[in-house]
């Protein structure tokens, strides 16, 4: 599952690459979700890395967030950014 989750790739592509059936990925997935007790819906506490980066784009006194993906993806949200557009975003993240 740790191969999985750091390629970046979605279900379906990690399982042709590496030749397995999705029933198998998604059968490993659930035993993993029993022994950590992680919910079926995916949510688990994430390491977060605190970084000595300034603000993120619009000056000095700019605040946002910045997270890194797996696959090298970055989602940097600003100031006063959109909620709904950022739901949006992670459900094309979550399909890949």
């Amino acid at each position: 599952m740790a191969e999985y989750e750091a390629s970046g790739l979605n279900r379906t592509a990690f399982c042709q690459q590496k030749g397995l059936s999705l029933s198998t990925l998604v059968r490993y997935r659930r035993r993993q979700q029993q022994t950590t007790g992680e919910s079926a819906n995916g949510n688990r506490w994430l390491a977060v890395e605190i970084s000595g980066a300034t603000a993120v784009a619009g000056g000095e006194n700019a605040s946002g967030l910045a997270v890194s993906l797996p696959g090298g993806w970055r989602i940097e949200i600003g100031r006063g950014f959109d909620p709904d557009t950022l739901k949006r975003l992670l459900v094309v993240v979550e399909r890949r």
